[in-house]
């Protein structure tokens, strides 16, 4: 009678012992799993984590726009979300996560899962917009250290150059400022009068490359910034052709 249970399991498939060992894990970590509160969908483009105040945009970057974007062109697609927040909740203080904050999408216990666009599933609550990609920038990244967030692992990863790309997946709290807008006209109202298309610059693609929001004027068309030595204007360069062909390539 004792040799029943390994008898039984040898007799299944490989195929059968990988669920078979894919539910005990799961059942496992059902138990071990810290208890929370589930996730609400606030049916506005909006998911709201109770557990920690957090309120995330629904889609990424790839299921509203289909496209990836470097760190030195990310906030061309925050500023888009912000400047259509009607699309998204009415909320125009949406930003980027930092490291901490990502990582509360990442389940830990296993348990949860999401579609991404590859029809591979990774770690985080199935209550998100399936079809999107699995990686998102974090705060932590900057133009010196290129740092992404990848939640089918959990782990934040740096990179050597900046030609990485990556989606993202916003988030915003209560009571947060927005963030300046990259080539907003609002900060320097007496430009206005010299460059009116500049506002409305902010859903194209080049546009939030080309604008620097601590310069005191700004040039009116995609030119790299001025504080920036020959070098990186050599590099910023090799960035737009680069996405301009990563663009050029996906509309085939």
């Amino acid at each position: 009678m004792s040799d029943t249970p390994s008898s039984e399991a040898e007799a299944l498939s490989p195929a059968e012992k990988v669920k078979l060992a894919a539910a005990k894990k799961a059942e496992a970590a059902k138990k071990a799993g810290p208890v929370g509160e589930l996730l609400v969908d606030n049916g506005d483009g909006t998911i709201t984590d109770p557990n920690t105040g957090f309120m995330w945009k629904k889609t990424d970057t790839w299921l509203d726009v289909k496209k990836f974007y470097t760190w030195q062109d990310h906030r061309e697609y925050v500023d888009w979300v912000n400047t259509n927040k009607d699309k998204f909740g009415g909320y125009e203080n949406w930003r980027i996560p930092n490291k901490a904050e990502a990582l509360t999408l990442f389940d830990k216990t296993g348990v949860k899962s999401l579609v991404d666009k590859n029809g591979t599933s990774y770690p985080i609550d199935g209550i998100f917009a399936p079809g999107g990609a699995s990686n998102t920038w974090i705060t932590e990244c900057s133009d010196e250290k290129i740092i992404r967030m990848d939640l089918k692992i959990g782990l934040d990863t740096a990179y050597p150059t900046a030609e990485v790309w990556s989606s993202m997946r916003l988030i915003r709290k209560e009571g947060e400022a927005p963030p300046t807008k990259v080539g907003a006209a609002e900060p320097a109202p007496e430009a206005v009068s010299e460059k009116p298309a500049e506002a409305s610059a902010d859903a194209a693609p080049a546009a939030p490359a080309a604008a620097a929001p601590k310069a005191s004027g700004g040039t009116p068309k995609p030119t790299p910034k001025r504080e920036f030595s020959s070098e990186e204007r050599a590099a910023m360069l090799k960035r737009a052709k680069a996405h301009a062909a990563e663009v050029k390539a996906r509309k085939g």
